[in-house]
């Protein structure tokens, strides 16, 4: 059964890439960035016999087998919609016992570029740390069980949540813990900045003590030690393994026999609250449609979570002793914000997918092309606006400067209605599909991570570009400039509007086949 999930595995990744050739660039572009991780963390393993001494090479060693445990636990959790195997659910019809699975699953899990780049970066400790041949013949086994560690400890992970993760709900969770994880990361240089001096060989050896007795922890310290500790800690990383793996087969065992209630309906269709404040006619009902999306679709909402989690970052990344100073640290993050949130609109037709073919059908002139995008940036004001507002606040109260709230606000308004304006003009040009899965993180179906990349990268060229004028001298202290960001960027919107509503008219056949091809 193991060599049949391999075997399988293997095929359907031949499968994946035959007859398409954006596939193929894709997964050998993945590949040879596996292939630099691994000889790139094999090295930085090894070295670590020559670039410090033992102890430190060892605290090193503990906190980066945890930080691999860490790794393959929530990146899975991130891909699940767009690997198929990750869900158990898809087997639930097979014939197979629940040992069988287990044990081909485990197995799938190992085959493919990312899990040999990790049994390759982690070998290179037995180089790195091991004192002697004792150390090495211990590593080895060390070694392949902190490598079974974490494929279990995924495994039980996905399993265990991938009921919540196949609803709404669920997912919209993952993609709020997704970018607190991201702020977490964060939290030791927002800390240095804000003025707590910090000594990173102290923290190094605070975290290793601390980690030092978890199953990573003892994975590393074996290598380093040997002898009979190095033993008897590999027995407690045979048992966290075996114990970890009981609770996968337990949560797989629930899982095969729980109903799935993702496709169930359960909540009620209701009107817009701001039904009575929108316009009559196509641009009210393209309005309302686009914030039953942002309300609805976890991948629209993660977006305008990460345009505050990114701004707050920058913010109080700004502080300490060397910061920017001025009106910068105010109106940077905010406008920083105000396009994160205006790149949504780079392919605004992509979230519609199949279903825009009803549109194009209705559209019968170029007015009404206008008229979907003027629906578009209407429902993305109503939400961005008060966001940009309650940015532009708390980055001046954090300045201690609570006037620089004002240019910064307009300057930000101003970089939204550009981000709006030219995002209208990239979703004509380069449209894409974005999958239909459950994943916030998905942004373009398998083979068209080209054409996202490049709608992105036009999005922020063209929003740097055509914002330059009233952006730079609010950040080099003219703020009175500010006062005329709002007419611009709305002169930006309405000329991207025009502009796309003229290119989209003459491309609606290609939009539509671009934007619904098969994911």
């Amino acid at each position: 059964m193991v060599g049949l999930f391999v075997r399988l595995k293997l095929r359907l990744i031949r499968g994946n890439l035959r007859g398409d050739v954006a596939k193929q660039l894709g997964f050998a572009f993945t590949s040879l960035l596996a292939l630099a991780c691994a000889a790139g963390g094999f090295t930085l393993f090894s070295l670590l016999r020559l670039a410090a001494d033992p102890d430190i090479a060892l605290k090193v060693g503990i906190v980066a087998f945890t930080l691999f445990t860490l790794g393959w636990i929530f990146v899975p959790l991130l891909a699940f919609g767009l690997d198929e195997t990750l869900d158990p659910s898809r087997l639930a019809l097979f014939p197979l016992t629940t040992r069988q699975m287990t044990a081909g699953l485990l197995a799938a899990s190992a085959t493919g570029p990312w899990p040999l780049a990790s049994l390759v970066a982690l070998s290179g400790a037995v180089v790195g740390l091991a004192s002697g041949p004792v150390g090495v013949l211990i590593g080895i086994p060390a070694v392949l069980l902190q490598f079974a560690l974490c494929l279990v400890a995924s495994r039980a992970v996905t399993t265990a949540l991938s009921a919540s993760l196949r609803s709404r709900r669920g997912r919209d969770a993952l993609a709020v813990g997704a970018v607190l994880l991201l702020l977490v990361f964060q939290l030791p240089g927002l800390l240095v900045n804000g003025g707590l001096s910090a000594d990173p060989a102290a923290m190094l050896d605070a975290a290793a003590s601390v980690l030092r007795w978890t199953p990573p922890g003892m994975a590393a310290h074996a290598i380093a030690s040997g002898g009979l500790a190095g033993l008897g800690e590999l027995a407690v990383l045979v048992v966290a393994v075996a114990v970890l793996a009981w609770l996968w087969i337990a949560a797989l065992r629930r899982a095969l026999v729980t109903p799935d209630s993702s496709n169930q309906s359960g909540g009620a269709v209701r009107r817009s609250r701001l039904g009575g404040l929108l316009p009559q006619g196509m641009v009210g009902a393209v309005a309302a449609k686009e914030l039953k999306y942002a309300r609805r679709e976890p991948r629209g909402r993660i977006a305008w979570f990460m345009a505050l989690v990114v701004s707050g970052i920058v913010m109080f990344s700004l502080r300490g002793p060397e910061a920017w100073h001025g009106p910068l640290f105010v109106i940077g993050p905010v406008c920083m914000a105000a396009m994160i949130i205006g790149i949504q609109a780079s392919n605004s037709f992509g979230i519609d997918g199949r279903s825009l073919w009803m549109n194009a059908v209705a559209f019968s002139t170029e007015r009404d092309v206008r008229a979907d995008f003027a629906g578009r940036q209407l429902a993305a004001a109503i939400i961005a606006v008060p966001l940009l507002l309650v940015l532009s606040v708390g980055a001046s109260l954090v300045a201690g400067e609570p006037l620089w709230s004002v240019p910064a606000m307009f300057t930000a308004w101003g970089v939204l209605g550009v981000s709006l304006g030219v995002g209208a003009v990239t979703s004509v040009l380069v449209p894409y599909t974005l999958p239909e899965r459950l994943n916030a993180f998905s942004g373009a179906a398998p083979g068209q991570g080209g054409e996202a990349f490049l709608g992105s990268l036009l999005g922020m060229l063209g929003v740097g570009m055509v914002a330059l004028p009233v952006v730079l001298p609010a950040l080099f202290g003219l703020t009175w400039v500010s006062v005329l960001a709002v007419p611009y960027g709305l002169l930006a919107a309405w000329g991207g509007r025009r502009l796309g509503g003229m290119v989209g008219n003459n491309r609606l056949p290609e939009i539509v086949a671009a934007v619904s091809r098969p994911t």
